[in-house]
């Protein structure tokens, strides 16, 4: 954090992006024990009435405000509640329903972050007249020799959540900060402990924090009633397997679940067809594919790599980063080359390129 720092601590404000859970709150503990001064700001995002219920957002349930509020009370920096329930939904609740409703498999959390967190929120931070926002994302910073700020993975491997953070690019790196890239969660827990944070034992918020009942395909057949329509289970082929309950429930290279008898190997989910609202099969072999494209792509040093550049690339978030080529298009899409086959490319998921720990940017896959 000291090489990006400008003004003494005790000139810097910093808006804590508090949750309420373990790594916010010590991410806000460590930045007020350096001579920070400290906001801490929590969202009310929306969700969805729960039977016999209010609308309860899992990130920001009553009791996360009350222990939000706790640690900022017991840290002495004030605390503020502010209602992003309508831009959630447009941006990030109504994305996942159409991307659904479009046979895609969305990422809501990439959105999330860069629709709400990096813009709406960091807006807010800067109407304060705050230096950074800081949250507590498992990331880290680092200045390349250039003055550009890269975005790395954390020290963690196991809590890294740079995929979903790549959306950002230079103007809100500058302006960003995560104190706990350079632990492990193990450590932040210790720390809470240590520091007597009423919320060192606090389980990890889950995703989908909208969804009340954590059941996705339930809450699209609410939500989104024409994508959860019936169809046929075919192949390549076009013969008749059987018929599926709704293409949103179903992922690409799915297997169980599908209730196919009869066939002679194997038979995986190979693609959703939405203009037929039909559920394509295959074999292991008709899985794999080597080549991707993404659409929608940003660059974390606001500038493409050029086309043949070797990297590393990341289909899901926690997928492992395979070895792959660039070749970025005039029309801000990049064709993504693997150097293997894989099952698992699904259209709408992230693909995130990485040079070695270094996050150069990401997009959704098109196709």
């Amino acid at each position: 954090m000291s090489d990006k720092q400008i003004k003494p601590p005790g000139e810097t404000t910093i808006v804590v992006a508090m949750s309420g859970g373990v790594d916010s709150s010590v991410a806000a503990a460590l930045l007020v024990e350096q001579g920070y001064n400290c906001i801490g700001v929590m969202m009310r995002l929306w969700a969805e009435v729960a039977a016999g219920e209010g609308s309860t957002n899992k990130c920001c349930s009553l009791e996360s405000v009350h222990d939000a509020r706790q640690v900022a009370d017991s840290l002495g920096i004030p605390f503020y509640l502010i209602n992003v329930e309508q831009p959630f939904k447009q941006r990030v609740v109504d994305f996942f329903i159409e991307g659904y409703s479009q046979g895609l498999t969305p990422n809501p959390c990439i959105e999330c972050n860069r629709h709400i967190r990096f813009d709406y929120l960091l807006n807010y931070a800067r109407r304060l007249g705050a230096d950074f926002l800081a949250t507590g994302h498992y990331a880290r910073l680092r200045r390349s020799p250039n003055g550009q700020l890269q975005l790395l993975k954390a020290v963690d491997d196991q809590k890294d959540q740079s995929y979903v953070l790549s959306v950002m690019g230079q103007d809100e790196l500058r302006s960003v900060l995560f104190p706990l890239g350079e632990y492990t969660k193990p450590q932040v827990r210790q720390m809470a402990a240590e520091r007597g944070l009423p919320i060192a034992s606090k389980h990890d918020s889950m995703d989908l924090c909208f969804i009340a009942d954590d059941d996705y395909r339930r809450f699209l057949r609410d939500w989104a009633t024409q994508a959860m329509r019936p169809g046929p289970i075919l192949d390549r082929t076009g013969h008749l397997w059987g018929e599926h309950a709704g293409l949103p429930g179903y992922t690409i290279g799915q297997r169980k679940g599908l209730g196919i008898s009869g066939a002679a190997e194997p038979l995986f989910v190979v693609e959703l067809d939405h203009a037929r609202n039909a559920l394509i099969v295959g074999t292991a072999a008709e899985l794999g594919r080597d080549c991707l494209i993404a659409s929608e792509v940003n660059w974390t040093m606001d500038q493409p790599v050029e086309p043949g550049t070797r990297v590393q690339c990341k289909i899901r978030y926690k997928a492992q980063a395979i070895d792959c080529v660039l070749y970025p298009t005039t029309n801000g899409e990049v064709e993504v080359r693997f150097a293997e086959m894989l099952r698992g490319i699904t259209p709408g998921q992230g693909a995130v390129f990485y040079d070695g720990d270094i996050v150069l940017g990401g997009g959704s896959i098109a196709r």
